[in-house]
């Protein structure tokens, strides 16, 4: 396994998952008036998002991409944002749908990527740009669902959450036909 500054970013960003959910469920007596524990789980939250931009960026730029960071910065992101969703699930902040959905897609292209990796074919199911779309609505999304707040200067964070988990579960629909459309060239040779 190589050891560079994006795999090492993208290993805290699994690292801050135990992290994020203490935090989400610690009691609010704990802290004092001028900070939350929606803010602070919605602080590291954030964190570990840019690092899932940064990491990438870096490994390109740096020209430090490897097999294994292709499994681990993918394999993080869900797990981030499958956390997420159960917690906000918990609270009730959003749909189960939305996360079903969400999830179900996960789950599906990473079983997909796998078995085409297996045949020699993983390129021709490569991240494309509506995923990136579809990643960044879920990001924001969820950032507003953990602040959680009805009104944040005149907006309420919770609804635009749920508009924007809408977008990124339609997004999340369609990139999934996409992956099965370039697989199933894949399959039909």
């Amino acid at each position: 396994m190589p050891w560079n500054i994006p795999i090492f970013l993208t290993w805290m960003r699994v690292l801050l998952i135990p992290v994020f959910t203490i935090l989400f469920f610690l009691p609010k007596e704990w802290l004092n008036d001028h900070i939350t524990v929606n803010w602070l789980a919605a602080f590291i939250f954030a964190a570990a998002a840019i690092t899932d931009w940064f990491d990438g960026f870096l490994a390109r730029r740096w020209k430090q991409t490897s097999d294994f960071g292709a499994f681990l910065d993918p394999v993080a992101d869900k797990l981030m944002v499958a956390v997420a969703l159960i917690l906000l699930v918990s609270l009730g902040r959003t749909y189960a749908i939305f996360a079903m959905i969400i999830i179900g897609r996960e789950i599906t292209i990473s079983a997909l990527r796998e078995w085409m990796a297996q045949m020699g074919k993983r390129g021709s199911v490569a991240v494309a740009t509506i995923g990136k779309f579809k990643t960044a609505a879920q990001m924001a999304a969820i950032l507003c669902l953990l602040v959680g707040l009805r009104n944040f200067y005149g907006f309420d964070l919770i609804y635009i959450g749920n508009m924007l988990m809408l977008i990124a579960s339609i997004l999340t629909i369609w990139s999934m036909f996409y992956y099965l459309k370039m697989a199933w060239k894949e399959f039909q040779q």
